[in-house]
């Protein structure tokens, strides 16, 4: 499968260390769930980035990408100065922006 543009330049932007261009990917009101922890807007989504993501130099690589009931689910592998292993992040896309990511 074609990885979606939206996908396709949040984990460019969080490997290029690009805090602005992966704050973009996201529409304003976009949630992303961590874990059960709850990020809602640009604003508190750039707390979860600085603590989770481009703050603690994350790199992503996709391993795999599967279509289901409107949502992408991706399986994503993680090296940094964070978490490191893999993981499946649920990118729901409206338009060309994400506006919901669930990770577990």
């Amino acid at each position: 499968m074609i990885t979606p543009h939206p996908i396709r330049q949040f984990v460019e932007a969080t490997n290029e260390g690009a805090t602005e261009a992966f704050l973009g990917t996201f529409t304003a009101d976009a949630v992303l769930i961590d874990w059960g922890r709850r990020f809602r807007g640009r604003k508190q989504i750039a707390e979860w980035n600085a603590s989770d993501n481009i703050g603690v130099q994350s790199n992503l690589r996709i391993i795999s990408i599967v279509r289901s009931d409107g949502a992408y689910r991706v399986r994503i592998a993680v090296t940094g100065n964070g978490f490191n292993g893999e993981g499946d992040m649920t990118f729901t896309l409206d338009g060309d922006l994400i506006s919901s990511l669930v990770i577990a």
